[in-house]
């Protein structure tokens, strides 16, 4: 090849790589762009739901004085058989029945969370704590309780499911208790969590609960 032909393809090949270098440059600078919107975007997140988990917390603690009217739901507290919390999270519902005389050793509380079961199980050792999902009750507890359940409470936070897996968790919970047991909910919706004409279910809510942000409100759900 001559020269000046060479000369000429060698400067066409630096222009060539001078462009692919800026190309490259640019691509990647987007890509650290894009990087770093994605970490905002997940740190922001990240304290959204950390804030929203201690608010949560926050109004649940509140219940210690607010909560005292939950014996009031259970017609004969002294009846027989264990008592069940679904969610418990870090205790506040738990010390509220025990403050109101529930004996800890009847206890069974269902946390998902395995750093809240280690914290539930230091707090109270009496207590029977299961980790797992509460959603799948029949199949968590049915072989390990001694009897049918007195009462259920329950501080899940129902709506963010569908319709058919609340029910399928009612009618699971009526399974395993004695006829007539309460299954307490507590909601910060106005509306009930699990719809109140059911067949054979008879459901009553409290006053809500104002001291609380939101308000709060208790639903209770019997069966025959």
């Amino acid at each position: 090849m001559p020269l000046p032909a060479l000369q000429l393809l060698e400067k066409k090949f630096e222009r060539q790589k001078r462009i692919f270098d800026l190309k490259k440059d640019a691509l990647e600078r987007k890509i650290e762009r894009h990087i770093q919107l994605f970490e905002q975007r997940r740190d922001a997140l990240e304290r959204k739901i950390e804030h929203q988990k201690k608010r949560f917390e926050q109004s649940f603690e509140s219940f210690d004085d607010d909560v005292r009217f939950i014996r009031t739901w259970f017609e004969n507290p002294g009846m027989p058989g264990a008592v069940v919390e679904l969610g418990p999270g870090t205790g506040p519902v738990t010390e509220a029945l025990i403050g109101q005389g529930i004996d800890p050793s009847r206890l069974v509380l269902v946390e998902f969370d395995p750093a809240f079961c280690r914290l539930l199980r230091t707090r109270y050792p009496e207590a029977t704590v299961v980790q797992g999902d509460a959603y799948g009750l029949k199949r968590l507890l049915g072989g390990m309780l001694q009897g049918p359940v007195a009462a259920i409470v329950s501080g899940l936070p129902l709506f963010t499911k569908p319709l058919q897996v609340r029910l399928r968790l009612l009618f699971e919970a009526f399974g395993l208790m004695t006829p007539g047991a309460p299954f307490v909910q507590f909601t910060y919706h106005a509306v009930p969590p699990i719809p109140t004409r059911l067949d054979r279910v008879w459901s009553q809510a409290s006053e809500r609960v104002w001291m609380n942000i939101p308000p709060a409100r208790v639903w209770v759900y019997r069966r025959d």
